[in-house]
């Protein structure tokens, strides 16, 4: 028993790596690097900072994560140099949320699959989530006394120069088609097509740095990178690992039958089915649509939706290390929490 777990764990980490280091990770950490080595903090701190405007900041924050496509664990090292580049906290988990839980790729798929009812339903509780979670990580954990002491540092260094200069937006661009390309050029086919496509961007991004970026920065550029991949790699791997394994563990015809009507406790099943196991984008709508064609009601299908690719057991474990053991303990509880009566309500009284 223990040798036929360990080989779930493995297997679910071989599937990982295979299908997810080279064309998520590796562009998803260097676009934390760069965002740490290249944009200006005061840019940040004007738009998406503490004492920005809540509305503003995180309405940008949610939308441009709307453009994201990325898995609850890629999405963490971006979320993370916004962070620690100057955006505010609330801005920070918006993005950690709305990128893998309702970004345009996996709500095209969605609508294709489940129907655009349901599309519509993701996008608005996705929103409605976001806009919450912002707001109480704001409250509990406001960073604003000093952000403002490193907005006057910052000034007094830097001046009001408040424009990314352009030889390294392009490079920031690269990275994000480096990212994004592969899951929006390749949506069939074998994986190897993802990585020509990822090679493909990541050799123009590389040629482009060699020739346009000052050396010491490429050095920093990297430095950066590197820090990020210590810190948050490891406990993916590990999370994958123990995912492999619950997902033996836990008996499939249980959770079906858990699953069905529309009652608060099917709706908050689903959500905690969604966060503790692991879902790379696009991968819950078939796995929502096989449940629901077995019984499962449409309220708890939104709440796995949501929560499936929006959080998961190694996301958990790099959020903790990340941004602390605190902040880990009150985002994880607020979603599951809020993708629990999201699931509930919209299986009530919108579907």
């Amino acid at each position: 028993m223990i040798k036929e777990l360990l080989m779930a764990g493995l297997l679910a980490l071989e599937d990982y790596i295979a299908k997810h280091v080279i064309t998520c990770l590796i562009p998803a950490f260097l676009l934390a690097g760069a965002m740490v080595t290249f944009i200006d903090k005061t840019v940040i701190i004007k738009y998406l900072g503490s004492e920005a405007n809540k509305i503003r900041s995180f309405s940008l924050a949610s939308i441009s994560s709307f453009l994201l496509a990325a898995c609850s664990c890629t999405v963490i090292p971006v979320a993370s140099g916004l962070y620690y580049t100057g955006a505010s906290i609330g801005v920070a988990f918006i993005i950690l949320w709305v990128a893998p839980a309702a970004n345009i790729l996996a709500l095209i798929y969605t609508g294709a699959i489940l129907g655009t009812k349901m599309v519509l339903s993701r996008i608005v509780s996705a929103l409605l989530m976001a806009f919450i979670v912002g707001w109480i990580m704001v409250l509990v954990f406001e960073r604003k006394s000093k952000e403002s002491l490193l907005k006057a540092e910052l000034k007094a260094e830097f001046g009001e120069k408040s424009i990314l200069p352009k030889k390294y937006l392009i490079l920031i661009i690269l990275i994000l088609l480096s990212l994004l390309s592969p899951n929006y050029l390749v949506r069939s086919g074998p994986y190897w097509h993802k990585v020509l496509v990822w090679a493909f961007f990541t050799f123009i991004m590389v040629i482009y740095a060699i020739i346009n970026i000052p050396k010491e920065k490429i050095s920093d550029w990297l430095r950066e990178t590197w820090w990020f991949i210590r810190l948050i790699f490891p406990l993916l791997l590990l999370g994958v690992f123990i995912v492999g394994i619950i997902g033996k563990i836990l008996p499939e015809e249980w959770i079906k039958a858990w699953l069905g009507g529309k009652s608060l406790s099917a709706s908050f099943f689903a959500t905690f089915i969604g966060a503790v196991s692991y879902f790379a984008t696009m991968t819950e709508a078939p796995f929502v649509d096989t449940l629901m064609k077995l019984g499962m009601g449409k309220g708890p299908a939104l709440a796995l939706l949501l929560t499936g690719p929006g959080i998961s057991l190694p996301n958990w474990l790099a959020i903790t290390k990340v941004f602390g053991v605190k902040k880990a303990l009150v985002y994880i509880p607020t979603i599951i929490i809020l993708g629990t009566l999201v699931g509930w309500f919209f299986g009530n009284f919108i579907f």
